[in-house]
């Protein structure tokens, strides 16, 4: 993730929490009260955002300082220590509920991706998200997708032509659709197109789409469809498909599969923040 953006993003999540002043600790706590903040798992799974733990701390306040137990990737199990974070107590608790939002549900996504990669179990079949994300926060899901296995689909619009059934419906065919993209944007931008019958997956390699979706159908329609499809395409399953019935489609020949629900759905992982304030607590 762009450490520019990561920074501009926390920078807003900040202002819109904070504002001008935090009335619980600006007017209570002297700036020299120190204390130690701990983040500690309370379920287990993958972790995911220790960039934003020591940046948005690192933007608070210049002087605290972060040390990192477990990292990105990591699997951690209840009750285990992600980090311990020292600065003015004031600056701690600031910070504290921006931060913990969002690596917990960072973290739920990686481990949700976790999951339905071993739910599918076919290194060859690579999974994948889609722009189904939370406003504002698209750049840190598809972050913690990666983290978490999987691989990242179009960041946005302004990535690729893709043409769903509304585009097609008004160009009146997948051919003509492919063909007025193609004359349009030229031959560095690839071009994917949903298909939802036969005919269309045929229409789509003879007008010759980079990447053929095979959109809302079974496992067992997608094993024929992707016997029309030549190497040189790029094949994506996508639609309907749930944590539980990912192993349906082990073995396909497809390249890819897209889930939605690796954002939209995934459950924000349990974890805790706790401060002390007295050199016993601290040590």
């Amino acid at each position: 993730m762009n450490q520019w953006r990561r920074k501009q993003q926390l920078e807003a999540f900040f202002t819109e929490d904070i504002g001008e002043h935090d009335y619980s600790t600006d007017f209570l706590f002297p700036k020299d009260h120190h204390g130690r903040l701990t983040f500690t798992s309370k379920a287990e799974g993958v972790f995911c955002g220790e960039d934003v733990i020591t940046d948005g701390y690192q933007m608070l306040d210049s002087t605290i300082t972060v040390e990192l137990y477990i990292h990105d990737g990591d699997w951690m199990s209840a009750g285990e220590t992600i980090a311990t974070i020292d600065g003015p107590v004031g600056e701690l608790l600031k910070g504290e509920r921006v931060i913990l939002n969002l690596i917990q549900r960072m973290s739920g996504i990686a481990t949700l991706t976790k999951k339905a990669i071993e739910a599918l179990h076919d290194k060859n079949i690579r999974i994948c998200d889609t722009r189904k994300t939370t406003p504002g926060l698209r750049s840190f899901e598809k972050y913690a997708v990666r983290t978490g296995g999987g691989y990242n689909h179009r960041y946005g619009l302004y990535d690729a032509v893709m043409l769903k059934d509304n585009h097609i419906a008004f160009f009146g065919s997948v051919y003509e659709a492919i063909a007025r993209a193609k004359a349009a944007v030229g031959h560095t931008v690839k071009i994917e197109v949903e298909t939802e019958t036969e005919s269309q997956v045929v229409e789509a390699v003879e007008a010759g789409a980079d990447i053929i979706m095979f959109d809302n159908q079974t496992p067992a329609e997608i094993k024929h469809l992707a016997t029309l499809v030549p190497s040189s395409i790029t094949t994506e399953a996508s639609g309907g498909i749930t944590l539980e019935t990912l192993p349906d489609y082990r073995g396909l020949e497809i390249d890819y599969i897209s889930l939605g629900f690796l954002t939209h759905s995934a459950r924000a992982l349990d974890i805790s923040a706790r401060v002390a304030t007295t050199k016993e607590e601290v040590r």
